[in-house]
């Protein structure tokens, strides 16, 4: 009888796949090396078509392999601090998080010092998360300005590891007193460090992107793993080889997991690794503390942004001039029919579910449930949701004072319009033939609905699909 109830499936599926790693190794020690890279703070899952990640998530993941396993080293790349600056507070909410997951070390990109040198040190004290970079001085004294690299120990292996970033990046506020280095001279530094000091196998946790870290890997020999991160790095269902190196891509957005089955090579040959990313999706369970924490969390911020919003936003003394948004009840009174059909629609539902899961200020979500977003006499705040609220008429048909030009361009709607939104990300399986009856005011008879998708199943269940 297969179980049916896919939280518990999630849970026999990382079971599962905490036993089959373990099935090839040969006798003698062995590490499983689990890793994430540029999560951004993406603390719930993706409003993706198939909702992905969330730390709720990735936790149970962890705790699975945990109960499986006793020879875990969970580690990150960097690239884990929030790339919006409102969101400040969600650095320090994902570093906290990280911490209770069991993070070890993370690595450190620029993003991470956004909000300051102190802020990220003051934090990751505070949460248990050693930080690593291997090639960031402090430019009066030259002294490391985190640690260049530490040796852990995981199931019996020493297991050494070290962080890179590009050379001469933009540290933010923290330009004038630090400097990132050549990371090729580091890096050699770092092996030789780490080989004197025990370490068995060497991972480097990676910020320098694709094209650097490839040819970082080609030219410093005695990297064992590298953990790829820095933006603009594919996602590898298997891990690569670069020389003697195993690449392991992915963990974007927390949407993945990067696991890695090591052996230590015997008297200094190379470590035998077996690398992949595990997608985190809906068949995973999530963790009940976690995800407990994660909601408190996004309602305390997203409710601190809705404030600022109120209080800030600019008054309307008489009306934008020029073309502008006018909202729907401009069109209801001569379009009444059309406006009873769109009420069908799942446009006409937007908005709610951004209110039913306190999003509404959430800067990733808000532009696609609203219409004219930051436009001239749009949406600007939840103030304005009552008006501008849901995709209503002119998110597809333009502005309202532009009516005249409308009717003069035949009245059609270009794709371009609707894949502002339905990306490839949020709707995979969107295309004109199959979504554009759905939104047609006089629609076709007999059409079926469109496929429910994870996303909204989870929603009508009253989990939680989007992302901040």
């Amino acid at each position: 009888m297969g179980v049916r109830d896919p939280l518990a499936r999630g849970l026999l599926i990382a079971v599962a796949l905490a036993t089959s790693l373990g099935s090839g190794c040969a006798r003698g020690q062995h590490a499983l090396i689990v890793t994430t890279t540029d999560v951004i703070a993406k603390t719930s899952p993706c409003g993706c078509h198939t909702p992905k990640g969330g730390f709720a998530r990735r936790a149970a993941f962890l705790d699975s392999l945990r109960a499986a396993r006793n020879d875990v080293l969970v580690l990150d790349a960097g690239g884990f601090f929030p790339v919006v600056e409102d969101e400040r507070d969600a650095g320090a909410f994902t570093l906290a998080s990280m911490g209770r997951m069991g993070t070890a070390a993370a690595g450190v990109g620029p993003n991470e010092l956004r909000f300051g040198y102190s802020y990220l040190r003051e934090h990751a004290r505070a949460a248990g998360v050693a930080l690593l970079a291997a090639n960031v001085e402090r430019r009066d004294t030259r002294a490391p300005a985190f640690e260049r690299w530490r040796v852990y120990r995981a199931g019996g292996v020493a297991v050494g590891v070290f962080g890179l970033m590009p050379e001469g990046a933009d540290l933010g506020p923290a330009r004038d007193s630090l400097e990132s280095t050549s990371p090729v001279a580091a890096a050699r530094a770092a092996v030789d460090s780490l080989r004197a000091a025990g370490a068995q196998v060497t991972i480097l946790l990676s910020q320098l992107g694709q094209p650097m870290g490839d040819s970082l890997a080609a030219r410093v020999p005695g990297i064992d793993l590298f953990v790829a991160g820095g933006g603009m790095v594919p996602t590898r269902e298997k891990g690569r080889r670069i020389g003697q190196t195993v690449v392991l891509e992915g963990g974007a957005q927390g949407w993945e997991a990067g696991v890695a089955e090591v052996w230590p090579g015997a008297r200094g040959a190379p470590a035998r690794i077996d690398a992949r990313a595990i997608v985190l999706g809906p068949e995973y369970a999530m963790q009940p503390a976690m995800a407990a924490s994660v909601k408190a969390f996004e309602d305390s911020l997203n409710a601190k942004l809705r404030a600022r919003d109120a209080a800030y936003a600019p008054a309307r003394p008489g009306g934008p001039q020029g073309a502008h948004f006018l909202g729907m009840f401009s069109c209801v009174n001569c379009h009444a029919s059309e406006y009873a059909q769109w009420q069908t629609s799942a446009h006409a539902h937007a908005w709610k579910t951004l209110a039913d899961q306190q999003k509404e200020s959430t800067p990733s979500c808000v532009p696609c449930h609203v219409t004219g977003h930051g436009k001239p006499g749009g949406y600007r705040t939840a103030d304005d949701a009552s008006r501008f609220g849901n995709v209503q008429c002119e998110a597809c048909h333009g502005m309202g004072t532009d009516h005249e030009v409308w009717k003069a361009h035949g009245n059609r709607v270009a794709e371009a319009t609707c894949r502002g939104c339905h990306t490839p990300t949020t709707s995979p399986t969107f295309s004109m033939a199959l979504y554009c009856p759905h939104v047609l005011h006089s629609p076709p008879p007999g059409l079926q609905p469109l496929p429910e998708s994870p996303a909204a199943r989870l929603m009508r269940a009253g989990r939680e699909p989007h992302g901040r």
